[in-house]
């Protein structure tokens, strides 16, 4: 079947709608994309056109967007492209859909901390809990009593 993916770079525009609906969750929000390109008469970066799209995300994918987005953050999503034509009201108008397969942080703009859904696991999956994997204190205290030992903070997503 011929599908047109695309990968659209940009930043959450609007805060993401969550829905339970009969086929499973759902939710969208707007991504805005903006050329940005190199004006050598001011000798600067230059915000071009900037573009927006409708994302769809169905499933798992919806219920972890809902979770992990906020307006203005960095992102890039792939998915397949809708261009959708109407006429409503004797006004016509084109939107620009993606059906998102996968959304994720744009990590050259700061950081992310992954954390499995509940719904990720498997049966042979082990059940042990997470190690912890920070590096104890230098002083000799902290090694003989384990509740002195540091918890990792998260990661703030900038």
């Amino acid at each position: 079947m011929n599908e047109t993916m695309v990968c659209a770079v940009g930043r959450v525009a609007t805060q993401p709608v969550y829905r339970e609906m009969a086929s499973g969750p759902s939710a969208r929000f707007r991504l805005a994309v903006t050329a940005r390109y190199w004006d050598r008469e001011k000798n600067a970066w230059t915000d071009g056109h900037t573009n927006f799209f409708t994302v769809w995300a169905n499933r798992q994918l919806a219920t972890n967007t809902a979770a992990s987005l906020t307006v203005g953050e960095p992102v890039i999503v792939q998915g397949r492209l809708k261009v959708r034509t109407d006429v409503r009201e004797g006004q016509s108008w084109t939107s620009a859909d993606l059906d998102a397969v996968a959304i994720g942080h744009d990590l050259a703009w700061g950081t992310s901390a992954f954390r499995r859904g509940g719904k990720q696991e498997t049966a042979a999956a082990p059940t042990a809990p997470e190690p912890n994997w920070e590096t104890p204190p230098d002083d000799s205290e902290a090694h003989s009593d384990p509740s002195a030992q540091r918890q990792p903070e998260p990661a703030a997503v900038t």
